[in-house]
């Protein structure tokens, strides 16, 4: 069964849900990180003591001293799935890439770069797995689940864009 919790981030508040799990740190295995107001599913049992250590490292990231994170995560995606999260796992903090690199870094031909998108869009651990990191080949900060002002707040908190002035 699922348990989930909710948090407050400077990026809006994120919904937590994973799974009881006696080999992970913390006995929990850590299997979606969404925004609240996106609608993800919050089916099983409220519980925020037991993603007290996510919300610890999330906190730690916001406030500008955690750059990785050491977390137990799900791994429930299809093969090429698995390949380009683990693509994106590798991105290091205040490093962009292009849809076409991470293809070329995951063996798909550049016929699939649409393929390693959708792969990309289907990381179901946003933040954590950093798919924020991934931008257009001209630069241009194209989609992401969580919405193109979130993802360019994520840059711009990593250093990787430069604060816009109104």
């Amino acid at each position: 069964m699922s348990i989930y919790t909710t948090i407050d981030s400077p990026a809006g508040e994120l919904l937590l849900v994973g799974e009881r799990s006696e080999a992970a740190r913390g006995g929990l295995a850590l299997l979606s990180v969404s925004f609240a107001d996106m609608g993800g599913a919050t089916d099983g049992r409220r519980d925020p003591e037991a993603f007290a250590e996510v919300e610890r490292q999330l906190r730690e990231y916001f406030a500008g001293e955690r750059t990785a994170f050491e977390l137990d995560l799900v791994r429930r995606g299809t093969a090429f799935q698995e390949r380009v999260w683990a693509a994106l796992e590798g991105l290091p903090y205040g490093a962009t890439t292009t849809y076409g690199r991470l293809a070329e870094q995951v063996g798909a031909p550049r016929d699939r770069i649409r393929a390693v998108g959708g792969a990309i869009g289907a990381n179901p651990l946003l933040i954590v797995r950093p798919c924020h990191r991934v931008i257009g080949a001209s630069g241009s900060l194209t989609g992401y689940a969580g919405g193109v002002e979130r993802k360019r707040f994520l840059l711009t908190h990593e250093g990787a864009l430069q604060p816009l002035f109104a």
